[in-house]
């Protein structure tokens, strides 16, 4: 009864297959191939699984995870404790390369995750999230005390590619 459009839909050619793209999630170790080189120490896959099962309790709590590069950076520096994820495949590296540093100074633990996209959506948003400050609360507490005694125990990087001058000749 109603009327037709006058532009005939074109049908697909017989010999060309209608080829879709779905949104295949990576593996771990196929995220860890995006990563930049400063991304040390990375979270096994183990742990970047409990970390972000701490984001998302720690985000349920109102006002006890901080996230993005601007309000971390500044909660840091106002003096607030907790642990840092930071995400191993931001671009450029210049944005977050101080951050491990700044941590450092401050003694506070960090770990690189593999990706930016996971660390939102450990958040329960659905853009990604460069930086990630979880602090302590009574109902992860447990969780929070495990993953910050492994975080507290990893090795830091120790500049492995330092320019090291070479020996007089």
């Amino acid at each position: 009864m109603g009327r037709k459009s006058k532009t005939k839909e074109k049908e697909p050619e017989e010999g060309v297959e209608n080829v879709t793209m779905e949104d295949q999630e990576l593996s771990y170790d196929e995220k860890l191939k995006y990563v930049s080189v400063i991304a040390k120490p990375m979270a096994t896959k183990s742990q970047a699984k409990r970390l972000y099962r701490l984001i998302k309790k720690a985000s349920k709590e109102k006002g006890y995870i901080r996230s993005g590069l601007k309000d971390v950076q500044r909660r840091i520096r106002l003096g607030e404790r907790g642990l840092c994820v930071f995400a191993g495949n931001v671009t450029p590296i210049d944005v977050i390369c101080h951050m491990p540093a700044v941590c450092e100074d401050k003694s506070i633990p960090y770990c690189y995750t593999p990706s930016r996209v996971d660390l939102g959506a450990a958040m329960g948003v659905k853009r990604g999230s460069v930086m990630i400050l979880v602090k302590p609360h009574a109902s992860y507490q447990e969780l929070y005390d495990e993953i910050y005694s492994e975080l507290k125990a990893m090795p830091v990087p120790a500049g492995d590619n330092l320019y090291l001058p070479q020996e007089k000749l």
